[in-house]
């Protein structure tokens, strides 16, 4: 489980530590920072699959993403007897995205490119330092793996720091070239679980979307990020999965409902038997929000679990009488994965506020940054270009 989380430099998260539970909601008004914060959770979590410089350019690159008022505010600032102006830096321009688990942690600083002759890549990011460690945070006595610049050390098993790459590009991470599994082997499990973080948001449920379309079916796990692969899904939960618990969520919500999938050569399709109705009801005749607590259904009694699960207002598109029977299924999500919830649904967060083993924090914009209500900040370092 992950114990802690830190942001730097991110959009209106200038410098932000919580610390996480099994269940934690986040919630807050519009343009408070919670589309901020699962973005930034989703690039820490891009950073594993060597994607980290691509995700930012699709933002508009660093310079859009980056912390855009001063590096500190004055007490004078904040009480408003001077306006908010520049001051002169002390620290380097960077983007810090960081987190300890029960057993590890990692941090990454990106920051601007030296511009390189020749290259029109001169806008890219460069990941300046990375650090993997045992414990809670960051020290120099329990640093397993350390990267400053293109050199990355790993510490041996005879208890050595040594240098197992001298020239790493500043585009690539230590977390994709340096983990070994006979020399860095931390380093590769931590890479593997980070991999394994799921997000959901916003599924698509207009007329067109992938989860009305009929489908080859092959045995999924795992329902895709768009819901592309939902009848697939569904069928491998009724299979290989919960079956009495995929019923109990459907009944829930729709009651004397039965929800499953028909094949015709090799073709998938979910229908939905409706107490009082003489046939079932094609996806193609769901209403969006039907559709949507379906996918939301099949993604949280998935029969692969994953150690985090990332929901981004889940609440679109459903009627209020679906947050309950949601919040439920959330929390007996919460009992398999850790589960982090981003909404501005009261109903759901109130709901899931009563959960045991539940955070829940209130998002607020002070000088255009965000601030958290009720998190008592956990000790936290960053690593050293």
């Amino acid at each position: 489980m992950i114990l802690t989380l830190a942001i730097s430099g991110y959009r209106s998260l200038r410098d932000l530590v919580i610390p996480l539970e099994r269940l934690t909601v986040i919630t807050g008004a519009n343009g408070t920072g919670k589309s901020s914060l699962y973005k930034a959770i989703r690039l820490l979590a891009d950073v594993a699959q060597g994607r980290a410089i691509a995700a930012l350019a699709l933002e508009g690159g660093l310079q859009s993403t980056l912390w855009a008022g001063p590096e500190a505010f004055s007490r004078a600032m904040k009480c408003g007897d001077v306006p908010v102006q520049g001051v002169v830096r002390r620290d380097r321009i960077a983007l810090k995205l960081g987190f300890a688990d029960e057993d590890y942690g990692y941090a990454i600083d990106l920051g601007l490119p030296q511009p390189a002759g020749g290259s029109l890549f001169n806008q890219d990011p460069e990941i300046k330092a990375e650090a993997l460690w045992a414990g809670e945070f960051l020290r120099r006595s329990n640093e397993i793996a350390g990267r400053s610049g293109p050199g990355v050390r790993i510490l041996s098993q005879c208890g050595n720091r040594v240098h197992v790459l001298t020239d790493l590009p500043s585009y690539d991470s230590m977390m994709t070239h340096a983990a070994d599994p006979q020399n860095a082997m931390e380093l590769l499990a931590v890479r593997e679980r980070m991999r394994n973080w799921r997000f959901y948001d916003h599924f698509r449920t207009d007329q067109e979307a992938p989860a009305r379309s009929r489908q080859v079916g092959t045995r999924t796990p795992v329902l895709a990020s768009n819901g592309a692969d939902f009848a697939a899904a569904l069928r491998t939960v009724r299979e290989i999965g919960n079956s009495d618990a995929l019923d109990e969520a459907i009944l829930d919500a729709f009651p004397g409902s039965f929800v499953d999938v028909t094949a015709n050569d090799g073709m998938f399709e979910v229908v939905m038997h409706q107490h009082g109705l003489l046939r079932p009801l094609r996806a193609t005749e769901f209403s969006d929000g039907t559709l949507r607590y379906l996918l939301l259904v099949v993604a949280l009694l998935t029969p692969r679990p994953p150690p985090l699960l990332v929901l981004n207002e889940p609440e679109t598109s459903l009627h209020p009488s679906l947050l309950a029977p949601l919040a439920r299924l959330i929390a007996r999500a919460a009992e398999r994965s850790q589960v982090i919830v981003v909404s501005h649904a009261a109903a759901l967060v109130d709901a899931l506020s009563n959960e045991p083993n539940c955070a829940g924090y209130v998002l607020r914009k002070e000088l255009g940054e965000t601030t958290i209500d009720g998190a008592n900040t956990p000790r936290w370092a960053w690593p050293k270009r």
